[in-house]
């Protein structure tokens, strides 16, 4: 077994300068744009200065979301704390249901809190010109696809990332 071979001075990661509070923040509220299906918003409430959730509840977005038959719904709760240089996150899941000929949500009792991964996933499988079986992805809803950029937000800004299980 070979021994993993020493990184040289040129390949070790340069820490970055943490960001006053202020500039996390409007990077956080910045990752949340108009042609992404989850907005960052203020948080007024459960001591969270933050909140990122899917726009699940948004006419515009019915459709994205009917089609990708979701049935769950994510909300991350983040608190930035600038004397420690982290934003700590807690995810909270619900259940979703569609009900009626026009989209219509109705949020269940099913309830999840902490750090939440969800993927969801659905395949055609037909034959190709070739006479091959092929998968064509019909598609893909992952929450990471959410909780991402918000995690690169914040470590782009020097400023550590940290998951709660129980509170912010």
């Amino acid at each position: 077994m070979s021994r993993p071979r020493p990184l040289h001075r040129h390949q070790i990661p340069r820490p970055i300068p943490p960001r006053p509070a202020s500039e996390v923040r409007a990077a956080l509220l910045a990752v949340g744009g108009p042609d992404v299906p989850y907005v960052v918003r203020e948080g007024h409430t459960g001591g969270a200065d933050l909140v990122a959730e899917w726009r699940i509840r948004e006419p515009a977005w019915h459709g994205f979301f009917a089609r990708a038959k979701v049935s769950r719904s994510l909300e991350t709760r983040m608190r930035l704390v600038p004397e420690k240089r982290e934003v700590r996150a807690l995810d909270r899941e619900w259940e979703v249901t569609w009900v009626g000929d026009r989209p219509r949500l109705v949020l269940s009792a099913e309830y999840s809190r902490g750090q939440v991964r969800s993927v969801s996933r659905s395949w055609t499988v037909d034959r190709g010109p070739d006479g091959k079986i092929r998968f064509t992805e019909d598609y893909r809803f992952d929450t990471a696809e959410m909780k991402t950029p918000l995690q690169e937000a914040v470590l782009g800004a020097g400023w550590t990332w940290r998951g709660a299980l129980f509170r912010l």
